[in-house]
């Protein structure tokens, strides 16, 4: 993305409030980018084509100038932040080669099998379902493996355009451009995309309204809590280990717009009339792949299988998490 970026000064969008405290500035933000290459560079083979640096090293949006800390519920966000229209923009014309798609797909698609596999339990059975920010469209295939009926939304012409090659249903667009649609679902899946809405109190609503009475909403988002915990040891003896946790997860510096957590997730949805009935604690996805050296391919298994297993005792000290809330 080239020229100059609109910020605005931002609330907590689950508070309103702007009680904040500091967690990372602009010159620890740009510490962590630099670590973060570091990383990966080590880990990539030599031959990595530059577009499969994209949701690694390189994001769509540009490093944050400042995240902060809400007082009232923990939420984690940027301030200043990009306008709305900036989101818009950058979205909507990412330029995503289709390789990059396809071996995400293929990547993330046992992953999605067992999010599809633990919404059907939660809901206690298959039905209608949207997922809002389908990207690689991995989703959409495990959740009709699943007998599921879901269609997928999406802003990016080259997302839609892949998941339509694959023969699932796709719109072009976002939750307000479907708000006035008659269609009710049985649930509405928001994975790794909630994070970086523009209001996602606003979209959270626009999702309650489109369930189905006792219907269920999941989102899955990076856990700012554990972020926001982990950041203040990349300074000390455990800097080497704090990183590769981080990086591993796509939290080092923090390249989203919010960081939710339990405490500020379970109050935007009870304003909402949604009732939080499950958390999942997790680990990123997947993302080693052919460009990955073996013996990175290796750790980043074993770190996250040992991060899954923390997680089945404190959901709420996982990487990320998966909160599933039924419509009252």
């Amino acid at each position: 993305m080239t020229g100059a970026v609109a910020y605005e000064l931002a609330r907590c969008v689950v508070c309103g409030t702007a009680d904040t405290t500091d967690v990372a500035s602009g010159e620890d933000i740009r510490d962590e980018v630099e670590a973060l290459w570091a990383f990966h560079m080590r880990r990539l083979r030599p031959d990595t084509p530059p577009e499969q640096l994209t949701d690694r090293v390189a994001f769509s949006q540009r490093p944050a100038l400042r995240i902060v800390e809400c007082r009232g519920c923990d939420l984690l966000y940027r301030n200043p932040r990009e306008r709305a229209h900036e989101l818009e923009d950058i979205y909507g014309r990412a330029e995503v080669e289709p390789a990059v798609l396809d071996a995400l797909y293929e990547t993330q698609l046992p992953s999605y099998a067992a999010q599809a596999g633990r919404l059907t339990r939660v809901v206690g059975r298959a039905g209608r379902g949207l997922e809002v920010g389908s990207y690689s469209g991995a989703f959409l295939g495990a959740a009709a493996r699943e007998g599921w009926s879901f269609e997928g939304l999406d802003i990016g012409e080259a997302a839609v355009s892949a998941i339509q090659r694959r023969g699932h249903r796709v719109h072009r667009g976002d939750l307000t451009s479907r708000s006035e649609h008659p269609e009710r679902y049985d649930a509405i899946a928001i994975w790794n995309t909630f994070e970086q809405l523009a209001d996602p109190r606003a979209d959270a609503a626009i999702a309650a309204r489109l369930l189905a009475p006792g219907g269920t909403l999941v989102v899955r988002v990076p856990n700012g809590q554990f972020y926001a915990s982990l950041r203040r040891r990349l300074r000390g003896p455990l800097a080497p280990i704090t990183r590769m946790v981080l990086a591993h997860n796509n939290l080092l510096a923090f390249p989203y717009r919010h960081g939710f957590g339990t405490r500020s997730l379970g109050k935007l949805f009870a304003s909402l009339e949604l009732d939080v009935v499950a958390v999942h604690g997790d680990a990123l996805v997947p993302i080693a792949d052919r460009y990955t050296r073996r013996w990175a391919a290796l750790e980043e298994r074993a770190l996250k299988a040992a991060l899954r297993v923390v997680a089945q005792v404190a959901a709420d000290s996982a990487p990320w998490l998966e909160v599933y809330a039924r419509r009252r």
